[in-house]
């Protein structure tokens, strides 16, 4: 595996993108057979069911992704607060945002106090933080 950096470091899952292609894929076919199926009573129903599942199965998927995003960034910020507790002192400042302590957590050690005051200072994007990184510490656990 490459050393993680601003260009490579997000986490793309094959797997889940064919899923979601294939979910796609049903969804528009599910509702050309519903089309179809007006004024046949005896596949509007089916077809009005497969339409409705393959609808539930896709917000499924996403909310189990973004759910499973939303609570590791909820466990980086105290994990980034005390590393700045550590090496400062003092806890993060609070007009960092959740996204911001997010993107402050690839800093390395050595510039992540610094690069911390200029983000609450400037009120940089979590991509500009990013970008700011010249020291990059890798997260490979990311979801």
């Amino acid at each position: 595996m490459p050393p993680q950096n601003y260009q490579n470091h997000r986490r793309l899952v094959p797997g889940f993108l064919t899923l979601l292609s294939v979910l796609l894929l049903t969804f528009i076919g599910a509702c050309v057979n519903l089309y179809q199926s007006f004024g046949d009573h005896q596949r509007i129903y089916s077809a009005s069911l497969i339409l409705v599942l393959t609808a539930c199965t896709f917000f499924a998927a996403a909310f189990g992704r973004v759910f499973a995003l939303g609570a590791q960034d909820r466990a980086i910020r105290p994990e980034e607060n005390l590393r700045h507790y550590v090496l400062t002192g003092r806890l993060l400042d609070p007009r960092l945002s959740p996204k911001q302590i997010v993107a402050l957590r690839f800093a390395s050690d050595e510039e992540f106090v610094g690069l911390a005051q200029t983000a609450a200072e400037q009120n940089m994007a979590p991509d500009a933080i990013k970008r700011a990184v010249k020291n990059w510490r890798p997260d490979t656990y990311r979801v």
